[in-house]
């Protein structure tokens, strides 16, 4: 699936190309489970555009398959084997892709491709956020942006490591009582209000939305609060934002924004291999949203559009 034209879903369509063949230092994926994210669905819109995207992209970072080739400098025992693998800019929504081998990981017994493809990516950078906000246990947490796979297991994590209070902000009370079957402790509509007994201040908020929205959060964080931005579903924030930080200056509150680019890969893999064997003991939920046949790519992305979508949604060739 390949983007004809930026804009609305309707710009993916099939196509047919020549397989891929693995350079020095990737390996080959035949896919058994595509993982439909945000970044996606602002590639294909056009937003990224300034960051090198064109018009015939391949998306889709993240696979789960079976290695049938590897490139120059890759251990050939990797052949064979079932891995979850992150395949970099793109090229993921097809029925073969390449990736670089120092990010891949075998599959754990017990583990699903669609829930190892719905956690990958997700578990970690929820896992890293937290630790960027210099979480610690006993402190209140807000996680804005819930019901995608970042917030669900952020939501997870902070729980299971004992925050005092977990508050998700989401769309619906439907949602909001089954984050709370996943951790959550209060549920606050999108603008954050709500929950009579909702904490009215947070140590830590994890924001997966950003958007015009984001400093109306800033009088959300107690002194000393940590704000840490993990993605921007909804874009951009409003050009008053720096404004509206600096409102904030007796708080000695800190604004951060987190990318797992920024997280060496021995580090990834320690934390992924961590989340897929719990993942695969039952300790941590996976949230699969639905399996959809790959060429069924463009209804994926209008859910998305839509805002229909709790967990993942998770395309198959």
């Amino acid at each position: 699936m390949a983007i004809r034209t930026f804009g609305g879903p309707e710009g993916l369509e099939v196509v047919d190309l020549p397989a891929p063949a693995p350079a020095a230092g990737q390996v080959l994926v035949a896919t058994e489970a595509i993982g439909v994210s945000g970044a996606d669905v602002a590639i294909r819109s056009g937003a990224l555009a300034a960051y090198g995207f064109r018009e015939g992209h391949v998306p889709g970072g993240e696979v789960v398959g079976t290695v049938t080739a590897v490139g120059a400098g890759v251990d050939a025992a990797w052949t064979g084997r079932r891995v979850w693998a992150q395949t970099g800019a793109g090229g993921g929504y097809a029925e073969q892709a390449t990736a670089p081998a120092d990010g891949i990981l075998p599959l754990p017994a017990g583990l699903s491709a669609p829930a190892a493809v719905t956690l990958g990516s997700a578990g970690v950078v929820a896992h890293f956020g937290l630790a960027h906000a210099r979480f610690t246990a006993g402190e209140r947490v807000l996680v804005r942006g819930a019901a995608g796979s970042i917030g669900i297991m952020a939501v997870q994590l902070a729980a299971r490591a004992g925050a005092a209070a977990v508050a998700v902000t989401t769309s619906s009370a439907a949602r909001g009582e089954r984050l709370r079957g996943l951790g959550a402790t209060h549920v606050l509509d999108r603008s954050g209000e709500g929950g009579a007994d909702a904490p009215r201040a947070f140590d830590v908020i994890v924001d997966i939305v950003a958007g015009a929205g984001l400093p109306d959060f800033f009088t959300r964080l107690a002194p000393n609060g940590r704000m840490v931005v993990v993605g921007a579903v909804a874009g951009q924030p409003p050009a008053d934002f720096g404004t509206r930080l600096m409102a904030s200056f007796q708080k000695s509150m800190s604004f951060a924004t987190f990318s797992a680019a920024t997280v060496p890969e021995a580090g990834l893999r320690a934390v992924r291999a961590d989340q897929f064997a719990a993942a695969g003991r039952g300790e941590i939920e996976t949230v699969v949203h639905e399996v959809l046949p790959l060429d069924q790519a463009a209804t994926a992305h209008r859910k998305m559009d839509a805002g229909e979508v709790f967990g993942r949604i998770v395309l198959t060739p």
